[in-house]
């Protein structure tokens, strides 16, 4: 098969005109926060899979938030991570569920605030990102001997890869960074073939099905596919462990009334039904704040830099670039 040096990326495609989707389907909703009160929130769920499985984990949440606030909320489930991150661009969510990845985006240019953190059952403030691969590729005994950062980087030539969405942290950033950056490679250049499968769901059932060699994917997703298709996750073997990530932010739009944002506080820092928590594979929601997610910024700008450097000619701009990441870089760390 000939090399191909591309990004098959079908599923990026569509968020361009997201935001303009987004905006017709919810605009009926919206009332400014600063001009009236709002009558209704509308609460952005990342899309780490299908809405058919998220939709009866979040349901019931969303309605204990709604009868505890005392408005009505709505759950707002996109088929991209971008696509809430440009629904709270434009007002159209109002709260949101993110990883870290796509809360920094979404902080920089979505008006989004972080204001608490998710805690897995396990009391753990954090999750880690994998590369996997099907138990019975013949690959995958060589890639656990010596290493599924190492094999990957060795025989990419050979091997077709998926990363999740390129606003997932565990899916795209970290792997990114540790696998790639760190290594001076660019993966649009390596591989055989390398797709964005839009969700963990969907990059675990394309090594479950033998469609693609090696996929990002993260334990809290690996978890949850053993209780939704555990025939699926029977088949999948870790083959790479990152380092901790901090666990996941749910933030506000900054403009939401006070009163608004002292409700939302409220509920999430007190709610403690396991039954409705536990399904999201969450035992509490604590304190936090946009600080918190420092670390992934850091994690963002070292892997633009690290591509940066890897070019054998830098132009006057490639340099300016460089040294302003350098100086974002030592602001957050000084801070």
């Amino acid at each position: 098969m000939k090399r191909r040096s591309f990004i098959e990326s079908s599923a990026l495609f569509g968020a361009s005109l997201v935001g303009t989707k987004i905006i017709s389907t919810l605009n009926n909703n919206w009332i400014e926060p600063a001009q009236a009160q709002l009558k209704e929130l509308n609460f952005g769920v990342i899309s780490t899979e299908s809405q058919a499985n998220q939709k009866p984990l979040w349901e019931p949440f969303i309605a204990a938030l709604s009868k505890s606030i005392g408005i009505p909320v709505k759950a707002f489930y996109a088929t991209q991570y971008a696509g809430v991150i440009e629904a709270m661009r434009f007002g159209q969510v109002h709260i949101a569920w993110y990883g870290g990845k796509s809360y920094i985006e979404a902080a920089r240019i979505a008006n989004a605030e972080a204001f608490a953190q998710t805690i897995a059952t396990d009391g753990s403030k954090g999750y880690y990102s994998h590369l996997i691969a099907n138990k019975n590729n013949p690959i995958t005994a060589a890639a656990k001997r010596q290493g599924g950062d190492k094999y990957v980087l060795q025989n990419a030539a050979k091997l077709t890869f998926a990363f999740n969405d390129p606003n997932s942290t565990s899916g795209f950033l970290v792997p990114s960074y540790y696998v790639f950056a760190k290594n001076k490679v660019d993966p649009k250049k390596i591989f055989k073939r390398l797709i964005f499968s839009g969700s963990h769901e969907a990059t675990a059932l394309a090594i479950a099905n033998n469609q693609i060699d090696i996929a990002t994917n993260n334990n809290e997703s690996l978890e949850r596919l053993g209780k939704t298709n555990p025939s699926a996750r029977q088949k999948i073997e870790i083959i790479w462990t990152s380092p901790i990530i901090p666990s996941d932010p749910i933030a506000y739009r900054k403009d939401l009334p006070q009163d608004v944002k002292n409700k939302l506080r409220n509920f999430f820092y007190n709610f403690k039904d396991k039954k409705i928590l536990e399904p999201l594979q969450w035992s509490a929601l604590v304190p936090a704040n946009d600080k918190t997610w420092n670390p992934i910024r850091e994690l963002d700008i070292a892997k633009q830099v690290l591509d940066l450097e890897s070019k054998p000619n830098l132009s006057s701009a490639d340099k300016k670039k460089l040294n302003d990441l350098n100086n974002q870089l030592r602001a957050l760390q000084s801070n």
